[in-house]
């Protein structure tokens, strides 16, 4: 078998090749393998390598260095997506048990306006070689090959498929994607290590071969932050705390005069034959203005203020169940 599976481009670029090279081939397993005389497989594969042949079903990179001159932004665009898939199909066909893969990007436009804007999405199209299949962790892992290529795109935002139309992906938020091998092999060994325990207490009663446990583990892998803003009262314990305290004080009430109003007040001392004034005239001059007094104060506390963070341990028991079967025939 020379190739197999391979697309009609490349299928006719190699035949071409082929009968230029007067290399005899044939075709098997319906047109979907192309043979050549078992000596002559490795040189004929390297010979179409050195002519790039075959290409593949998929275009990377190379297609931004055939654009023309005076291609406008809109293809520009087109045309990075379309290498941009290509390589991530092609990055997901090194997997072992992927044949073919395939890509697509739902892109938005950028927008100025922040309620404006949406997130980017994928869906991967993946055909298995037959009798192979992903464990949940490699799917995990293509899910985020994509987020991470692909900029502000959530992993939960990446829908991948099989060949069957078969879900492999699960669109749950936040960190809730399939559980992955780690967190399998954890719960493994809880519930081994269980296992272990309970044989091991009733195994001198009962026998070695006497008793058999098993146990199921339901483990909580969610992840748990919480903040803590406490504050603590400035003076009294048992009161609640002063952030800030404000005193008001007004006066209303009627001032005396204190001389009699004018410019002969304000000059000096007179000579001791000024007349002197009257009681009368003294009388008149005491009528004073209303006078209004008001008075503010606020007062600024610094709070005892305690931050805490506390991230709670991932990987807590929930609840365990148990059984256990002892043979008491002896």
């Amino acid at each position: 078998v020379l190739y197999a599976n391979l697309s009609d481009r490349d299928g006719g670029a190699i035949i071409e090749s082929l009968q230029q090279q007067n290399i005899p081939y044939k075709f098997a397993e319906g047109g979907g393998a192309l043979l050549v005389p078992g000596n002559l497989v490795h040189e004929v594969r390297l010979r179409l390598a050195s002519q790039g042949l075959p290409k593949g079903g998929t275009v990377g990179f190379e297609l931004m260095e055939s654009q023309k001159f005076g291609t406008s932004q809109f293809l520009e665009q087109v045309n990075y997506q379309r290498s941009l898939e290509g390589e991530l199909a092609r990055s997901m066909q090194t997997i072992a048990a992927v044949q073919n893969a395939r890509v697509h990007l739902a892109i938005p436009k950028p927008s100025v306006f922040v309620k404006d804007q949406q997130k980017p999405s994928a869906s991967v199209v993946l055909a298995l070689h037959p009798g192979r299949d992903l464990d949940p962790g490699q799917v995990n892992g293509i899910v985020h090959l994509v987020s991470s290529s692909i900029p502000n795109m959530p992993p939960q935002s990446v829908t991948v498929l099989d060949q069957s139309g078969n879900l492999l992906s699960s669109a749950r938020e936040g960190n809730e994607l399939l559980m992955d091998a780690t967190q399998l092999k954890y719960v493994r060994e809880i519930e081994q290590d269980y296992i272990k325990r309970i044989e091991a207490i009733l195994s001198p009663i009962t026998g070695q071969q006497n008793v058999k446990a098993q146990v199921t583990a339901n483990i909580d892998f969610a992840q748990v932050e919480e903040t803590a803003e406490i504050y603590k009262p400035n003076q009294r314990p048992n009161t609640a705390a002063i952030r800030s305290t404000q005193t008001l004080e007004a006066l209303n009430g009627v001032a005396q005069a204190g001389g009699v109003p004018g410019a002969l007040s304000n000059q000096p001392a007179p000579a001791a034959t000024t007349p002197i004034t009257t009681g009368a005239q003294v009388a008149n001059a005491t009528s004073g203005n209303a006078a209004n007094t008001r008075k503010e104060a606020t007062s600024n506390f610094e709070l005892d203020r305690t931050i805490q963070h506390t991230k709670l341990p991932v990987g807590n028991i929930r609840r365990l169940s148990v059984a256990v079967v002892v043979n008491n025939r002896n």
